[in-house]
């Protein structure tokens, strides 16, 4: 069917071609249907088949479909702008449009270091953030994550500046007879004690995921730990960026994840979910004084990419964001979120390869272990997330498993984002799939269970 010049992900991996889809269902050329249980990335929260947001697309793309924004401001991004500020923490007052979610945290760092010069601190050049953290696959962004199998080939070309430390994830890290809160107390710490290692007047920045997605599997931050590192950046002036390209736009329940949690950030990365996959679009939100800096300064942010604010991608965020309010997917999501998470615990609370279930809303996480006792992961020449991905897409679901849960090479998880728009019956149907393919995997394994 194709001539096979498409340079793919994975050059062993025989892919089907996808040629439609149908509500929270993708169906490939041979009429095989997949219940998309995983949103692709987290991407496609309204499913496939999203009317009223291709029809806006198709309607901005018969006026203009593209001006480039050194010439140009568009209708769709401006409205598009005024109605993610109306839904952000009340400290943020701008918003950069790009492609992706890459993209979005390359602007708010290259902003965070700008920012400082332009306020007369040019000493400002450290970005703190998270070992296992993942913020996009630019080489900037590379560097900020903390993710070593994702940088291992490129470290020569990382930014020295860039530096980690631990990521808070209780029940993988905690010490015996630690408390949640003595935990996260300790681990927020290490940015103060970072902070004081590299000299306070020479940090710009610390970012983070709110709730860290792929590179971990849906790992929640546990009470007061942003509290802490929120008054630690307040006192040494670093700036606190909060990466939501995953779990932003509606995922967990809310918006934007940050409110969950009282954290008021600088920045705000969001991508995925705020086009629904329609159109490739991804912002970064500032506050009001970082953008004043720029303003009153040199007026110039030096940074820019060809497809800013791109009128078609801005129609479909501000439709992905009508559908939103005018269905009630919020709440709705909050309401299925209650559903994934009974289901989960009724199926594998008690898995003998399940260690932990967590996560908010339609963002959940499954850590695969040997046992659930010792907490002890499967050796990575298993390969069992991506066992788990195969077992579950042959018998039409799709997930999205990462391997090197703990360090980058070893243990597993199962990350689930359904889409905002699934009926009960869905989550049933995700549940019984995916327990099926686990089964698959670890008889195949001949690991008993």
């Amino acid at each position: 069917m194709c001539a096979d010049h498409v340079f793919p992900r994975h050059t062993r991996v025989d892919l089907p071609v996808v040629v439609a889809g149908d509500g929270a269902w993708l169906i490939d050329a041979n009429g095989k249907k997949y219940l998309d249980g995983c949103g692709g990335a987290a991407v496609s929260c309204l499913g496939h088949s999203a009317k009223p947001v291709l029809d806006a697309v198709k309607q901005q793309q018969d006026t203009i479909s593209y001006a480039h924004t050194s010439f140009f401001t568009s209708e769709p991004a401006e409205k598009l702008a005024d109605k993610l500020i109306e839904l952000a923490p009340d400290n943020m007052e701008r918003v950069y449009f790009v492609s992706g979610g890459s993209e979005a945290t390359e602007s708010a760092i290259k902003l965070a270091r700008q920012y400082f010069l332009e306020i007369g601190q040019p000493e400002r050049k450290h970005i703190i953030a998270r070992k296992q953290s993942y913020h996009g696959n630019t080489l900037g962004a590379l560097s900020a994550g903390g993710n070593m199998w994702r940088k291992a080939q490129f470290e020569p070309l990382m930014v020295p500046s860039m530096v980690h430390i631990d990521a808070c994830h209780y029940w993988r890290f905690a010490e015996p007879g630690e408390g949640e809160f003595d935990y996260g107390q300790r681990v927020a710490n290490q940015l103060e004690e970072m902070i004081q290692q590299l000299g306070p007047q020479n940090v710009a920045a610390f970012i983070a995921e709110p709730i860290v997605g792929a590179t971990m599997g849906a790992v929640p931050p546990v009470e007061g730990y942003y509290d802490r590192i929120q008054e630690i950046c307040k006192e040494h002036g670093v700036l606190l960026i909060m990466d939501e390209v995953m779990v932003g736009c509606g995922r967990t329940g809310k918006y934007f994840a940050s409110e969950h949690y009282n954290i008021k950030p600088d920045m705000i990365c969001i991508a995925k979910g705020i086009a629904a996959g329609i159109q490739p679009l991804a912002a970064m939100l500032c506050s009001a004084e970082i953008y004043r800096a720029i303003k009153d300064g040199s007026g110039f942010f030096q940074h820019g990419h060809t497809y800013l604010a791109h009128p078609s991608a801005c129609a479909a965020g501000l439709a992905v964001l009508e559908e939103i309010e005018s269905r009630n997917l919020l709440e709705r999501v909050t309401e299925l979120g209650a559903k994934l998470e009974a289901g989960l615990q009724k199926a594998f609370g008690q898995h003998p390869h399940v260690g932990d279930i967590r996560g908010k809303g339609l963002f959940w996480g499954l850590e695969l272990v040997t046992d659930r006792q010792s907490k002890s992961p499967f050796d990575p020449k298993l390969g069992i997330a991506g066992r788990a991905k195969k077992a579950a897409f042959a018998r039409g679901l799709m997930i999205y498993p990462m391997g090197g849960t703990i360090d980058g090479k070893s243990g597993d998880h199962i990350l689930l984002a359904p889409p905002f728009i699934y009926e009960d019956e869905h989550i049933d149907m995700l549940i019984e799939r995916l327990a099926l393919a686990l089964d698959d995997v670890f008889a195949e394994q001949q690991i008993a269970s």
